[in-house]
């Protein structure tokens, strides 16, 4: 009878889980908030003028570039 009743929770649970989900905002950054984050990146950096200017463009860019230390300076994998 135990059992029963755990196995229902877990359908009616399951039930809600397929109905909420689906409805849930999605979880993509708007322009917005990237916005305010390259803005809060440049001002931790204290950047100014041009430099700050290329630290936006760069961060509003869309690019998926890897980050990290020697990002930049390692060659891309051969294939």
């Amino acid at each position: 009878m135990r059992g029963v009743f755990a196995m229902l929770r877990y359908a009616v649970i399951a039930a809600l889980l397929a109905v909420v989900l689906p409805s849930a905002p999605s979880f993509a950054v708007t322009a917005k908030d990237k916005m305010a984050t390259c803005k809060f990146g440049a001002d931790d950096q204290k950047l100014q003028g041009p430099a700050r200017n290329a630290f936006m463009k760069k961060c509003m860019s869309n690019k998926d570039d890897p980050r990290g230390p020697g990002a930049a300076a390692s060659p891309p994998p051969k294939q």
